[in-house]
C-alpha cells in the first residue's frame, strides 16, 4: 500500500465524500472508490437471494464471492455499479438499501470479507478512496486522511433535497431522525467505529459550497503529497 498514493476520506453519510472524492480523483487522474457502495451492493444482493440482513453467516459468504463490478463511464463520471450483469447504481442508492448497508456493515465478519477487495482498488497512478474507516482500517498507512463532517440537519437537508429531485416524498423530520440513529449506530459498533484517524484533518462542510470543500481538501492532499499530487 505504501508504494501507491492513497487519500482516505471519511465521514458521515450526507458530508459530501463522494462527489469530493470523485472531484478529486479526476482531477488528480487517480482511482477512485466508494467503498460505501460495497455494502449497499451487498445489502440488495442479499434481499435478491433472500438472505436476511441479521443472518452474518450467509452475509459474509455472499460478501466474499459476489458478482460485482464498477463499470467506468465518461470522464469524470462517476462508475456504474452492476451486480450479476445488472447495473444497479441507482437501486442501492435508495433509503431502504441504504438502511440496510449500515446494518450488514456493523458485521465484522463481512467487514473482513469485504476487505481484500477494497484494497485491491490501491493502484498506480493513486488512489481516493472514501467510506467510513478507509483511513483508521482499510488503508491505515495512507499519507493523506481527512475526515470530512457536516451537522446532522444537514446531511438530512441535502438527503431531502436529492430525494425530492428523483421524485420520491419523504419527510425531512424523518430522515433526519434516520441520519442520527445511523450516526450513533455507525460511531458505536463494536468493529471499525466511525471515528476520524488520529492523523485525520477534519472538514466541516456545513453551509460551504463544494468547490470551497474542493479547496480546503486540495490543499490538505498538496501539503501532504507534494509532487505526487500533480494534476493530470
Amino acid at each position: 500500500m505504501a508504494e501507491v498514493p492513497v487519500i482516505a476520506i471519511d465521514g458521515p453519510s450526507g458530508a459530501g465524500k463522494g462527489t469530493i472524492a470523485q472531484k478529486l480523483a479526476a482531477r488528480l487522474g487517480f482511482h477512485y472508490l466508494d467503498s460505501g457502495a460495497l455494502y449497499r451492493v451487498l445489502a440488495l444482493a442479499a434481499r435478491h437471494h433472500r438472505v436476511d440482513w441479521d443472518n452474518v453467516e450467509d452475509l459474509a459468504v455472499l460478501a466474499e464471492h459476489m458478482d460485482v463490478a464498477f463499470r467506468p463511464k465518461g470522464a469524470g463520471e462517476p462508475p456504474d455499479v452492476v451486480l450479476e450483469g445488472e447495473v444497479v447504481t441507482e437501486p442501492i442508492r435508495s433509503e431502504e438499501i441504504g438502511h440496510g448497508a449500515s446494518r450488514v456493515a456493523a458485521y465484522p465478519e463481512v467487514r473482513r470479507a469485504l476487505l481484500a477487495r477494497q484494497r485491491a482498488f490501491a493502484r498506480p497512478p493513486g488512489l481516493v478512496a472514501d467510506g467510513r474507516d478507509m483511513g483508521t482500517v482499510v488503508f491505515p498507512d495512507a499519507p493523506v486522511k481527512i475526515y470530512l463532517t457536516a451537522s446532522p440537519e444537514e446531511r438530512a437537508r441535502r438527503r431531502h433535497k436529492q430525494l425530492m429531485e428523483k421524485g420520491e416524498s419523504v419527510s425531512l423530520a424523518d430522515l433526519a431522525e434516520r441520519v442520527r440513529e445511523r450516526d450513533a449506530r455507525d460511531a458505536t459498533r463494536a468493529v471499525a467505529p466511525l471515528v476520524p484517524a488520529p492523523d485525520a484533518v477534519v472538514i466541516d462542510s456545513t453551509g460551504k459550497a463544494i468547490d470551497a470543500v474542493l479547496k480546503e481538501v486540495e490543499e490538505v492532499v498538496a501539503a501532504r503529497l507534494g509532487g505526487r499530487a500533480a494534476r493530470r
